[in-house]
């Protein structure tokens, strides 16, 4: 996730600490994102400083530690507008637990794949109940709105989903439980082979040779 060039987006508008940085991240995205770990964030900052995207000045403070400043260089404004510029290409394909589930489910069955559903339906119900609320919340705010819309939009394709997972899973899940059919024998393990003696041939032969007359009969 290219979180350094967010970094470089924020110090576009002005030149600023971590601390403040991380406020401003968390404020711009909103509650959608997620915060931003402080010590992953100097870690993108100190990348910033050795690639020459940012510089750092150390600011004295009266009553507190010295604390660092980080500015945009030229550089470091060239590669924001770079990455700003150009589209987005997914490459690592769609990865999500819930395909997991419902291959698990389906294996079980019929009841399971429809209880799988029916709370996973229910969750995607939930959220969208909760997206809703922020989306009240943060009217105002333009860039945090816009993923909460993007939020909607993505549970309620996750929605229709389901109704395609219920439609395409549930013959897989019918047939799982049921016997697979036996092979029949083959004819060669089935029927006596008259070509071979089978012991009863010399036998008979035996009988027909200890009594002569029963040819004539």
């Amino acid at each position: 996730m290219p979180l350094q060039h967010a970094v470089l987006a924020l110090l576009k508008q002005r030149p600023s600490h971590g601390y403040e940085l991380k406020a401003q991240f968390e404020e711009t995205i909103g509650p959608q994102w997620g915060g931003l770990n402080i010590g992953h964030l100097y870690q993108i900052l100190e990348r910033l400083v050795r690639d020459g995207y940012v510089t750092r000045s150390q600011v004295a403070q009266a009553d507190r530690p010295d604390k660092n400043l980080y500015t945009l260089t030229p550089a470091g404004d060239a590669e924001m507008r770079t990455w700003a510029t150009t589209a987005w290409v997914r490459t690592g394909g769609f990865r999500d637990e819930v395909f997991l589930k419902l291959l698990g489910a389906a294996a079980l069955g019929t009841d399971a794949l429809a209880a799988l559903i029916d709370t996973q339906r229910q969750t995607y119900l939930s959220e969208l109940a909760g997206l809703a609320q922020q989306r009240r919340a943060h009217a105002g705010e333009p860039l945090v709105a816009l993923l909460i819309d993007a939020a909607v939009a993505h549970t309620k394709a996750d929605l229709g989903l389901l109704d395609s997972a219920e439609r395409h899973l549930s013959p897989l899940a019918a047939a799982q439980g049921v016997p697979k059919p036996q092979k029949p024998e083959s004819a060669s393990a089935s029927a006596p082979d008259h070509g071979q003696d089978d012991g009863l041939g010399a036998g008979r032969d035996r009988d027909r040779a200890a009594t002569p007359w029963s040819d004539s009969a």
